[in-house]
């Protein structure tokens, strides 16, 4: 749908998603491959596609069925990876990324995904979405590969602020265990702070009182708390839900990509190293398929802004279109979940409860 009726959330049957097709590193044609990827495997999403129009309709009308799903809104401005934060705020009113956002804002989509500079959208959701009431500091929550039955743990913050006191930590602390819940479907999920040993003595002042507050508010937010984790315990199945400031989640998100992505260059590598190799990769095809995709940061891809009236999904800037596919399920599943009013209702109840506790042990010193 390229012209006419307006998709709208409250409208039309399904899922509306609204989606930045300008901020990828690898243009349009990535993030509408991933967009036709997506709607071929569900029927029920729509999308509204924010950019250049003439572009992104030579791009769609390629896609037989796709054309009658999209709605495509014309925007002139571009925000690049460059582009200071503040300066977007100011100067971007016309750039598909702010209207990515409006449609979210305005009720006619359940989420925005975007590929683009991460400030600024961090920057303009936080403006335009405003932050949930009693939210410090919005975090990204990403779901890292594990060892547990759902197969992943959650991380926050990666990236949205590399500052973070004890009250933020605590703040990501339950906003994690509650997309641990809506997310993940687990009842009472087990939470652990990122130090450099698992040592109570060991870490910086912050994250000693970061530890003896969510320690306090664990049983009244309905979480565990297991204490300090390490860099190894990540993609273990020791815990849920992972905390830390942006600095250092991001540092460990991307070092955990780029991981990932060596090993799959260097089983490549081994496999084709001698004709004897290459029979042995034939024989343990299946096996090497089912490894790759699991070590596959592309699969995986898609950063949830946590503590705003309304969902984003940031994706890589250099996603391709099975990177932007992922990102695109991952909106469309919480926004059919109605994610984010859950997550809020559940984020008011915990800080109450734990506000309540704390305030009963200051009672009783």
């Amino acid at each position: 749908m390229t012209q006419g009726t307006a998709l709208t959330a409250r409208t039309i049957p399904g899922t509306v998603l609204s989606i930045d097709a300008m901020g990828s590193d690898l243009g349009p044609a990535a993030i509408v491959a991933g967009i036709a990827g997506s709607a071929a495997k569900n029927p029920n999403l729509r999308f509204i596609v924010h950019g250049d129009r003439p572009e992104i309709e030579r791009l769609i009308d390629r896609r037989r069925d796709l054309s009658d799903r999209c709605e495509i809104r014309h925007a002139d401005g571009v925000v690049t990876m460059g582009d200071k934060p503040s300066h977007v705020l100011r100067h971007g009113k016309n750039t598909s990324m702010w209207s990515c956002i409006e449609a979210v804002r305005n009720g006619e989509a359940g989420a925005a995904v975007s590929c683009g500079n991460t400030g600024a959208l961090m920057a303009l959701s936080m403006i335009r979405l405003r932050k949930i009431e009693g939210v410090n500091r919005p975090a990204i929550a990403c779901l890292w590969p594990s060892r547990n039955p759902s197969g992943f743990n959650v991380m926050l913050d990666v990236g949205a602020d590399i500052r973070a006191d004890a009250e933020d930590l605590l703040q990501y602390a339950l906003m994690g265990a509650s997309y641990a819940r809506n997310g993940l479907e687990l009842q009472r999920p087990r939470v652990g702070l990122l130090n450099v040993g698992t040592e109570d003595h060991k870490g910086r002042a912050e994250l000693k009182l970061a530890s003896d507050l969510i320690e306090r508010v664990s049983h009244a937010a309905d979480f565990d708390f297991v204490g300090f984790v390490e860099g190894g315990d990540l993609p273990s199945d020791k815990v849920d839900v992972i905390v830390t400031d942006g600095f250092t989640g991001n540092v460990a998100l991307k070092t955990g990509e780029g991981t990932a992505r060596l090993i799959r260059e260097l089983m490549g590598e081994a496999f084709r190293y001698s004709p004897l190799s290459r029979i042995a990769a034939m024989l343990a095809y299946t096996s090497l398929r089912r490894l790759s995709k699991r070590i596959d940061p592309r699969r995986v891809n898609g950063g949830v802004f946590l503590g705003l009236n309304g969902t984003v999904v940031k994706s890589h800037g250099s996603a391709d279109a099975t990177g932007v596919s992922a990102a695109i399920k991952l909106a469309a599943r919480l926004a059919a979940s109605g994610f984010n009013e859950r997550l809020a209702a559940r984020l008011a109840a915990a800080e109450q409860a734990a506000a309540a506790a704390i305030q009963s042990e200051a009672g009783q010193a």
